[in-house]
């Protein structure tokens, strides 16, 4: 009977007990009574004057406090263990899936771009759409919507590109210009270039190492921009080269804006019904942040190429229509755009212009992005996407990674897309939590029908 009580006692959670609940309590030197210290154990306070006998019709208590090594202490921590285990698991097995994931994209690419193209060009025309579906069949809203957007690229393009591509060449050897005009004034002996400082520099610089230090820079700074003035630049005279790509957007999106409002009720049939109970909120969600963005971020770009472009032809900057275009689509890979468009409009300013024009346009530059980070941005994106600029710049810089260009304009809506199945998981898991009786596991997910 003792042993069984011992076992007992030894499974009793770590907490205050009565004194006389364990067997032996009395004699362990590690249970303390009222104003009695054991070792390890801070003495527990009775009440003032009295002594741990004199307290009437209560027994006094004792505090149990199991050794790492005790039963308890073993408990506790192979539960920690037990539970560190299982997140890891859980963890290696999503990057593992996100990495499955990644692969087969990279494999499909030439399926998936023109796909998430077809999507964001449907999310663009939706609207119209749906106003002419109330009073025309579905294919032929969809039909004069593709017409019109067609329509439209094909007068900008004939208006825009053959202008550019005679420049784009030209535009590349302003910018090397005004790298290597650059690299002369810096690439002085350190004397003469700190002395030409407007304040004094209390410090001497090593000749050599400073001249191979800004080689180095200007030498990186180069490749850069020339990349992307002619990756840019070049890549919008080659759209004909992508001709099956386009037309197989252009098909899909004309399914979508067609089919579109019959894929959800589809789709949730074929997952089930408690999966499809989700579905057509979860789908409406994120093909309203999916428009919302693009709509939103295509008119914040069209400003900011508005304005710097009808700065630079104030200022009489050459390629003032090709940088717009610059900015113009340097205006959907947020702040990273920003930076590299106005690097070259001030690179080309130099050349043409010397370094106060170039500072000129350095100002016009930051004066449009604080308006666009400050106005634009919170009031036009900021409340479709809501993402921090920390989540926006880091998706950006591995879209661009991945998958070059194409991936940092489509890093943006992704992470979007990311962002609102979570919010939309996180809403759903506190509102059954919500539901649930306190110490009971919530219900589970309510089904469709």
């Amino acid at each position: 009977m003792r042993r069984r009580q011992r076992k007992a006692g030894q499974r009793q959670p770590v907490a205050a007990v009565e004194a006389g609940s364990l067997p032996g309590a009395a004699a362990d030197p590690a249970v303390a009574e009222p104003g009695v210290a054991g070792p390890g154990v801070a003495p527990v306070p009775g009440p003032a004057g009295a002594s741990p006998a004199a307290v009437p019709g209560r027994a006094p208590l004792a505090v149990v406090v199991p050794g790492l090594w005790t039963p308890e202490g073993r408990g506790l921590l192979d539960r920690a263990v037990t539970r560190l285990a299982t997140w890891s698991l859980r963890l290696l097995a999503i990057t593992a899936g996100v990495a499955l994931l990644a692969w087969v994209v990279l494999q499909l690419w030439t399926v998936v771009l023109p796909t998430v193209l077809a999507v964001l060009l449907a999310t663009i025309l939706w609207p119209p759409v749906r106003q002419m579906r109330t009073v025309m069949p579905d294919a032929l809203a969809a039909a004069l919507a593709m017409l019109g957007m067609l329509g439209l690229l094909g007068g900008l393009v004939a208006i825009i590109v053959p202008r550019i591509t005679g420049q784009v060449q030209e535009l590349a050897g302003q910018v090397s210009g005004g790298l290597r005009t650059i690299q002369q004034f810096v690439n002085r002996s350190p004397e003469d270039f700190l002395e030409s400082l407007p304040f004094r520099v209390p410090f001497t610089v090593d000749t050599e190492q400073f001249s191979r230090q800004v080689d180095v820079l200007v030498a990186r700074m180069q490749s850069v921009v020339q990349d992307v003035a002619l990756g840019v630049l070049g890549g919008l005279s080659s759209v004909g080269s992508g001709i099956v790509t386009a037309v197989l957007a252009l098909v899909l999106c004309f399914l979508f804006l067609k089919d579109g409002p019959k894929f959800g009720p589809w789709l949730s049939d074929q997952v089930g019904t408690r999966a499809g109970a989700h579905l057509p909120e979860l789908l409406g969600r994120t093909w309203g942040v999916l428009g919302g963005y693009i709509r939103s971020q295509a008119l914040v770009a069209f400003i900011d190429a508005v304005l710097i472009g009808v700065g630079l032809a104030v200022l009489d900057i050459p390629f003032a229509l090709p940088l717009a275009v610059l900015v113009f689509f340097g205006g959907f890979l947020p702040f990273i755009g920003a930076i590299l468009t106005g690097s070259l409009a001030a690179l080309v300013a130099l050349v043409s212009h010397g370094w106060v024009r170039m500072l000129v346009v350095i100002a016009l530059v930051l004066i449009v992005q604080q308006l666009e980070s400050n106005v634009f941005q919170p009031y036009l994106v900021g409340k479709i996407v809501s993402l921090h600029p920390a989540v926006v710049i880091l998706a950006v810089t591995a879209g661009g990674t991945l998958l070059g260009i194409a991936g940092a304009f489509l890093a943006v809506p992704v992470a979007a897309v990311v962002a609102t199945v979570y919010r939309y998981i996180k809403e759903t898991s506190h509102a059954r939590m919500a539901l649930a009786p306190p110490g009971e596991h919530p219900p589970p997910l309510p089904d469709a029908r």
